[in-house]
């Protein structure tokens, strides 16, 4: 069974990793250093963590400002207020000056569970992608949350990175991570299952039960939603009977609509998404809501399914 990890425990450790090598690096927070795991860093690197509290327009204006200075900023705190709360903020003073600010997000989507809809960021993506010069990483899993922060670190620029609060189940043999290429973990004829973050291990049990079925399906990890590999939505387009998009975020705006844009323009072919379907988030625990909003590996076999039939 692949070991499960957190994505956020990760970011702390890898926050304090950057630090050592980079004095240039500062990190800022909105009371919930606790939580996302900023507080590493802060333990170790005091005068270079700052707490906003809870005020994060305050903190991503701060964050220009510092960034603006020559700094290397990380803001974190949840998605829902790190993205809905300080939009302006990132728009006109992050992502309109190209400031190298990195956004970490913790805590996105439906499995922020109990929390419920006021925490659940379900189109925080969407919010962003539209922006000009934003880069964005979704990790499938833990050790790609080391390699999305690096990414972020090592490439100038706004970056959004976002990463889940539970435990993610490892995905094996992704191979070598390369901003703004996907990784097809698979490859098949009949369908292409095009996924991001935990939906990543959502899709490969859905293709390990579509194979018992004799129906082959590629698998692409889409962990960079923007820029977002072209060419390979297109090769998915072109070698099978159809895509099926699967995310952890509303259907709209996100990967499932940059995927549906691609195709539209390049090679038509029939595009299913799995996602949330125009709904709020609600409390529950994870694995339940995921069912709820239909978000299984067996909700991405009927979507395949519809496809090859």
């Amino acid at each position: 069974m692949a070991e499960q990890l957190n994505q956020r425990d990760i970011y702390g450790k890898t926050l304090a990793e950057l630090g050592r090598s980079d004095s240039n690096i500062v990190v800022l927070d909105a009371d919930l250093s606790g939580s996302t795991k900023t507080s590493v860093f802060a333990k170790e690197f005091p005068e270079r963590f700052f707490d906003f509290g809870i005020a994060e327009q305050n903190m991503l204006a701060a964050a220009s400002g510092l960034a603006s200075c020559g700094k290397t900023v990380f803001a974190s705190s949840f998605a829902m207020f790190a993205t809905g709360r300080a939009w302006e903020q990132i728009r006109n003073g992050v992502a309109y000056n190209k400031f190298d600010v990195k956004i970490v997000a913790t805590h996105a989507g439906i499995t922020v569970g109990p929390d419920g809809a006021s925490h659940q960021a379900l189109e925080d993506i969407a919010i962003l992608r539209v922006i000009p010069n934003m880069s964005i990483i979704v990790p499938c899993d833990g050790p790609q949350a080391r390699e999305a922060v690096i990414a972020a670190a090592g490439n100038k620029g706004p970056f959004y990175v976002r990463i889940a609060r539970c435990k993610v189940p490892t995905v094996e043999n992704k191979g070598e991570f390369k901003f703004g290429k996907a990784q097809v973990l698979r490859r098949g004829k009949d369908a292409a299952i095009i996924a991001c973050g935990i939906m990543v291990s959502q899709a490969l049990t859905a293709a390990d039960n579509l194979a018992a079925k004799g129906i082959e399906v590629s698998v692409i990890n889409m962990h960079t939603i923007k820029p977002l590999d072209t060419a390979a939505v297109i090769d998915a387009a072109g070698s099978t009977k159809g895509i099926v998009v699967c995310e952890e975020h509303s259907i709209y705006g996100g990967l499932g609509s940059a995927v549906c844009e691609v195709v539209a323009e390049n090679h038509p072919a029939k595009v299913l998404r799995v996602g949330v379907k125009n709904r709020f988030g609600q409390s529950g625990e994870p694995d339940e809501l995921l069912k709820e909003y239909n978000l299984t590996s067996q909700d991405i076999e009927k979507a395949v399914s519809a496809i090859v039939v």
